[in-house]
């Protein structure tokens, strides 16, 4: 009888440790995640997402220039993310290189509120693979048109804050409100990003440029689509600035080649310092 009591107890014990020892091991995986996004990687690449039509090919002539200014040039490796989750991956990371450019692109690039989730999606793949191959736990972005979109769904529903961190985003005429120029008047898309906005990175610096032909739109996207971003960003992540470019080459498709763009993106994405441009 004592033998059966003494294993009775033994048991007992062995299950209430078994339970005190679940959350520990959980809390313990959380704090080894929280550690290694605490541990930058020496490797910070800006990856660059564009907008539906545009393929993988997007943004050459925007990194030639960067190259052109530049005293080291820049990697450029590029995704393409098939309608299979297949990825097609090309390019090549240079040995001095701690800045690559790193372009997500997909083969169904279409437009449209649902094509736009799907991207979403197929964009988390990416990182995750990009990230499994070489070998980095922080980058910044930049998106053009719906790229931005893209890049804002990722960053609300599929960023892990205890594997990743991300500095900067730019977005480039980017309609967070689609087609629509009334602000009371608010899409499906910007409906969603405004629900789901307190999951964006309390640390991040956002960028949003719209290029104007005639200060109300860039021949695509108009100028209120754009500015409909603040409800999204603004008290939510550490800076929210929004710029408005003019001049040469600031119709959309123009856009990624723009210099003034591309000086900003020198400026404020591939250096570290604080932005020097006035919160709106």
């Amino acid at each position: 009888m004592l033998k059966k009591q003494n294993l009775i107890w033994v048991i007992g014990l062995i299950l209430i440790t078994m339970i005190l020892a679940l959350p520990a091991a959980g809390w313990m995986k959380k704090e080894v995640k929280s550690d290694r996004a605490a541990h930058r990687s020496a490797l910070d690449p800006i990856i660059m997402v564009p907008g539906s039509s545009a393929t993988q090919n997007r943004f050459d002539s925007l990194v030639k220039i960067i190259n052109h200014d530049s005293v080291h040039s820049h990697s450029l490796i590029k995704v393409t993310v098939e309608r299979n989750n297949k990825l097609r991956i090309s390019g090549k990371l240079l040995s001095h290189d701690h800045r690559p450019f790193m372009v997500i692109a997909f083969a169904d690039n279409a437009d449209g509120y649902q094509p736009v989730q799907r991207q979403a999606a197929w964009m988390n793949l990416a990182v995750n693979q990009l990230e499994k191959i070489y070998g980095f736990n922080r980058f910044s972005g930049i998106g053009h048109s719906n790229g931005g979109l893209i890049w804002t769904l990722y960053l609300e529903k599929y960023f892990d804050q205890n594997r990743f961190s991300i500095d900067r985003l730019m977005t480039i005429g980017t309609p967070y409100n689609f087609k629509e120029r009334n602000l009371n008047k608010k899409t499906n898309i910007l409906k969603e990003l405004i629900n789901g906005r307190k999951k964006l990175p309390k640390h991040l610096i956002v960028y949003s440029i719209n290029g104007s032909i005639n200060y109300s739109t860039d021949g695509l996207v108009a100028a209120e689509s754009v500015a409909a971003g603040k409800y999204v960003f603004q008290g939510q992540v550490a800076h929210y600035t929004r710029i408005t470019v003019t001049g040469d080459n600031t119709e959309h498709s123009d856009l990624p080649q723009n210099r003034q763009i591309i000086k900003l993106i020198e400026q404020n994405v591939l250096r570290t310092q604080k932005p020097q441009l006035e919160r709106k």
